[in-house]
């Protein structure tokens, strides 16, 4: 039997083309959720209005794309790759902030880029997703407030809007991508994955001894 090679290995490290292809149609499938949640957004934060930078809660919904292929494809660049692929698709299919959407998409993969980064590329579960998660939240959240009408909201209403963002990214970036991934990986699809393998190693009993 030929033993398994580590995840830290440089080899385990090299893009595949099935990573390229499944990265990408993360990011396309991202994208259109993006759009959706773009569409959804004024009556979202009409919802939300009844205190000012409340509306940072829905920052996660343009988050996750970078956070769910990091933790599905677990090499280095995914989570910047996918959150990319999601900004020009969501752009292309028309949103109301234009161009800007893929700026803000290039800092939000960065952020989330960094969350896995830190943690040396060896951590894709809870811990580097809920990374993943904050610094793309952090990252939404230093834009928003400086670069966008956010921008001209009061400091305690600018301050509300960045911690509310700061957990949105934590939980419908970090935590939701990571149910997502499990679940793909309980149905099979992500076999060729080490995050379809790491789940199937998890739920197989240990062998009693002879």
């Amino acid at each position: 039997m030929s033993a398994s090679v580590p995840e830290g290995n440089p080899t385990r490290r090299r893009w595949r083309v099935v990573d390229i292809v499944v990265a990408s149609v993360i990011g396309v499938a991202a994208g259109v959720v993006f759009w959706l949640w773009g569409q959804a957004w004024p009556a979202l934060d009409s919802l939300l209005s009844f205190t000012p930078g409340l509306s940072g809660l829905l920052a996660g919904g343009w988050l996750f794309a970078g956070v769910l292929g990091g933790l599905v494809i677990r090499k280095p660049g995914a989570a910047l790759y996918t959150e990319i692929i999601a900004a020009v698709v969501s752009m292309l299919v028309g949103t109301q902030w234009g161009f800007t959407t893929l700026i803000w998409g290039v800092i939000q993969g960065l952020g989330a880029e960094l969350g896995f980064a830190v943690l040396a590329y060896a951590n894709w579960r809870l811990l580097g997703a809920l990374a993943s998660g904050a610094l793309a939240g952090i990252a939404v959240a230093v834009l928003d407030t400086n670069f966008s009408s956010v921008a001209a909201l009061a400091v305690e209403a600018r301050i509300i809007y960045a911690a509310a963002a700061i957990v949105s990214g934590i939980v419908l970036a970090g935590i939701v991508s990571l149910l997502i991934t499990r679940a793909l990986a309980a149905t099979g699809a992500l076999d060729r994955f080490a995050s379809g393998r790491d789940r199937g190693r998890r739920g197989r009993a240990p062998s009693r001894p002879a």
